[in-house]
């Protein structure tokens, strides 16, 4: 058992990527698979699959590499809002992640999406995690 899911779905993601492993399992849930859309819409990973044959099912996470040097797209996936101290943000204070290089994953009343589509729907939420 273990206490925050989202930090566990990203240490096996970040794990895989220093191992250098093509494919990483995860355990499902309806906020780890917006987190695996989200990823893959902006081209972080390489595809994703959700299996539902049991109870609470599995994500399949296709890394993706650069073709020339083999090093992860992914650089750094980093959790910022964790259960002992969560970190909410205005849409006005909305975080920039690597000069708006980077994403970061935002829980927001709409649904999870991005810093950068909350910030234009002019929503606020708890920032989930930094990817770059």
């Amino acid at each position: 058992m273990y206490t925050d899911p989202i930090a566990d779905f990203l240490t096996r993601v970040r794990n895989a990527i220093m191992a250098g492993h093509r494919v990483v399992e995860v355990p499902a849930s309806k906020l780890k698979k917006e987190m695996t859309k989200i990823l893959f819409d902006q081209g972080y990973i390489l595809s994703y699959q959700f299996n539902d044959d049991k109870v609470q099912g599995t994500i399949k996470i296709a890394l993706k590499y650069d073709r020339q040097t083999k090093e992860p797209v992914i650089r750094k996936i980093q959790r910022v809002s964790t259960p002992g101290l969560r970190k909410y943000v205005g849409a006005k204070e909305m975080p920039r992640v690597l000069n708006g290089l980077g994403i970061a994953i935002v829980s927001t009343s709409k649904g999870v999406m991005t810093n950068k589509k909350a910030r234009q729907e002019n929503v606020g939420g708890e920032v989930l995690c930094y990817v770059y």
